[in-house]
C-alpha cells in the first residue's frame, strides 16, 4: 500500500512539474515566433528595399536565415566576393545567417556568424526585434562594440 502511494505522489508531482515548465516553453516558441519569417532588409545607407531574408529554425537547433528574393538588380546576381564554397554562388538561396543560438533572456539570436555579400566577409551577429520590426548587428568584435545595425522589416 505504500508503495502505491509513492507511486501516486510521484506520479503527480511530475505532471505538476510538466504543467508548469510548459508556459515557460510556449512563451519561448512564442518569442522565437517574433524573429523567424520572411524579412525586407532595407539598405541602412540608402533607405533601399535590397532583398527577402527567411529566418528558420534547422535541424540541429540551430537558427539560419538565407535570401529568398533579391529586390535590386539582375536576378542571377552572384556572390562574386564571398570566400570558400559560396564564391560565384547565386545571391537568392544563399545563407548569409549561420549557426545563431537562441538566448531566451534576451530574446535575440546570438553566437553566429553573418556573411556580408557585398564584402564577402563574415561578421559576428546578434538579431533581436525590437518595435515590430527585427535588429541586425553585425560586427567585427564578438561584443558588438565596433560594427553597425540593419533594421528590416516584416514582409
Amino acid at each position: 500500500m505504500k508503495r502505491i502511494g509513492i507511486l501516486l505522489v510521484l506520479a503527480l508531482s511530475s505532471s505538476i512539474m510538466c504543467l508548469a515548465d510548459s508556459p515557460k516553453k510556449n512563451n519561448i516558441a512564442s518569442q522565437q515566433a517574433l524573429i523567424l519569417g520572411d524579412w525586407k532588409t532595407v539598405d541602412d545607407r540608402t533607405g533601399e528595399n535590397f532583398s527577402i531574408i527567411t529566418i528558420y529554425k534547422g535541424s540541429d537547433g540551430l537558427f539560419y536565415g538565407k535570401v529568398s528574393k533579391m529586390l535590386v538588380g539582375p536576378p542571377d546576381l552572384r556572390c562574386d566576393k564571398c570566400p570558400g564554397a559560396d564564391h560565384n554562388q547565386p545571391l537568392e538561396g544563399l545563407v548569409i545567417i549561420r549557426g545563431m543560438r537562441y538566448d531566451a533572456e534576451d530574446n535575440q539570436l546570438v553566437g553566429g556568424k553573418v556573411l556580408d555579400p557585398e564584402s564577402g566577409k563574415f561578421y559576428y551577429g546578434k538579431i533581436y526585434p525590437k518595435d515590430g520590426k527585427l535588429v541586425l548587428r553585425g560586427s567585427i568584435d564578438r561584443h558588438g562594440f565596433l560594427g553597425r545595425n540593419q533594421t528590416w522589416v516584416r514582409k
